[in-house]
């Protein structure tokens, strides 16, 4: 009798040991999809080597869009206005948006380069960063100067904007090829966006585009390399 009690003791321990691992295994499984499915520019690496800046020529895709839109504190202003000078780089957001890999990642890779670039104020002062949204019904100058707070403490020129209604908004939307998804009530009304694309526009400082990045190549790496590109063909 003994022996089969340590005998089913035995099989026991096995057995929950085996289901152990399982759920290690399971759980380890999860974690590397997890990471496999983040975008690329959540990894601190690209993970190939760039070319170097000013040894390759980026197209001109076509005319940046304009708009009137509205800054933080309420005031209207032109689009060009804002991108006068300089390089600009544009992305479409909206505040409360919960795609890992959409506006969350175009904040973040905008974070990330003022980061890289602090120490290379030459270029730093060249750059504006543009991220205006795309539900101006929730997304007030208020609410759009509340989500940029405490993002852009270096020297860097970043705006939140946002537009004073859709109606606003849609043509900028058109010029930059930009589509978004908006959900309605069964009685027509307004709830929020539902679907975007992720795309950043890199816009010369003569307010042509030059490129579009999606979230298979938005990294603060390749945007850098870039902009450096842009601004080495200008001297």
């Amino acid at each position: 009798m003994k022996f089969f009690i340590i005998l089913a003791v035995y099989f026991s321990l096995n057995m929950s040991s085996a289901l152990a691992d399982n759920n290690l295994k399971e759980e380890r499984d999860k974690i590397t999809k997890e990471r496999n499915d983040l975008a690329i520019g959540w990894r601190d690496n690209l993970g190939y080597s760039l070319p170097i800046p000013g040894s390759y020529q980026l197209y001109n895709i076509g005319k940046a869009g304009d708009g009137e839109v509205v800054d933080g504190i309420g005031d209207s202003v032109r689009l060009h206005e804002l991108m006068d000078g300089k390089i600009t780089l544009l992305s479409f957001i909206y505040s409360n948006c919960t795609d890992t890999n959409g506006c969350p990642l175009a904040t973040s890779v905008f974070y990330k380069i003022q980061e890289k670039l602090k120490m290379d104020k030459k270029v730093l002062s060249k750059l504006k960063m543009i991220s205006l949204s795309f539900d101006p019904e929730y997304d007030t100058p208020e609410i759009m100067n509340l989500y940029g707070k405490d993002l852009s403490y270096i020297d860097a020129d970043w705006s939140f904007l946002t537009t004073d209604s859709s109606r606003k908004l849609d043509p900028i939307l058109s010029q930059y090829d930009q589509p978004v998804i908006r959900k309605y009530t069964e009685n027509g009304e307004y709830a929020g966006v539902q679907s975007h694309l992720l795309r950043v526009f890199l816009i010369d400082d003569n307010k042509l585009i030059r490129n579009v990045y999606n979230v298979d190549f938005l990294h603060p790496d390749l945007l850098i390399n870039d902009i450096k590109t842009l601004l080495l063909s200008n001297e």
